[in-house]
């Protein structure tokens, strides 16, 4: 059964996320279908979707090659999230579903009920998800498309420091979902701005000046993307 070339892309970018193939460093379609098991054909065009999206670069003589983004490319990504994101929130006041609602405010009992017990842990994953959940509510498929991926830049570029104070954090979440749910779109995007704004601090570059990680670390190869 051929492997859709989404899920080949989907995988390979968590990798680069990941840190498993480090800027600049060669992706050949060989090397990408023999670790994945697929064949070149899914391989090739998700390197060209990955090239669309920033994350990979073609150079002569080498072809495709992990991108190697400036700190100045990495601040630009942070600024556009922090404008961007508000403009969702608002959106999703707007256009947002019981559907999403719903979704939201699962997510934002259960954050807090981890943050007031300390369950530190669990808290990454449902901020990312609650983020997740906010833009698809924006009901613009474009913008949805944009916002996931500065995530997913974001991450690649950035290591996130934890909350000083989660359960700060997560009242600011639920305060979000409170105007979402109330259809403030010009509250949502205040309460959105401003949540951003305080989260850019705790964000620390993960390569320096020079173009080095600032930490790296070995990954197990990434085949969730494929599971799907």
């Amino acid at each position: 059964m051929r492997v859709p070339a989404h899920s080949v892309c989907t995988a390979v970018r968590d990798d680069i996320v990941a840190g498993v193939y480090e800027r600049g460093s060669r992706l050949t379609e060989e090397v990408l279908a023999r670790r994945y098991g697929v064949s070149r054909v899914p391989v090739r065009e998700a390197l060209r979707t990955l090239e669309a999206e920033g994350f990979v670069v073609t150079r002569r003589h080498a072809g495709a090659c992990v991108a190697e983004p400036t700190e100045q490319e990495a601040a630009d990504v942070l600024e556009m999230r922090t404008l961007l994101e508000p403009l969702g929130a608002a959106r999703a006041a707007q256009r947002r579903t019981e559907a999403h609602l719903k979704v939201l405010r699962g997510l934002v009992r259960l954050g807090q009920e981890r943050a007031r017990k300390g369950h530190s842990e669990d808290l990454r994953s449902l901020g990312g998800w609650f983020h997740e959940t906010l833009a698809q509510a924006c009901g613009s498929p474009s913008l949805t498309a944009v916002l996931t991926q500065l995530r997913h830049k974001i991450a690649w570029m950035y290591a996130v420091e934890p909350p000083v104070s989660p359960v700060e954090c997560w009242a600011e979440h639920g305060a979000i979902v409170d105007a979402v749910a109330r259809g403030d779109g010009e509250r949502a995007r205040a309460l959105t701005a401003l949540h951003a704004e305080r989260a850019t601090g705790a964000h620390r570059l993960r390569f320096s000046a020079a173009g080095e990680r600032v930490r790296t670390s070995q990954h197990a190869v990434n085949m969730s993307g494929l599971r799907h």
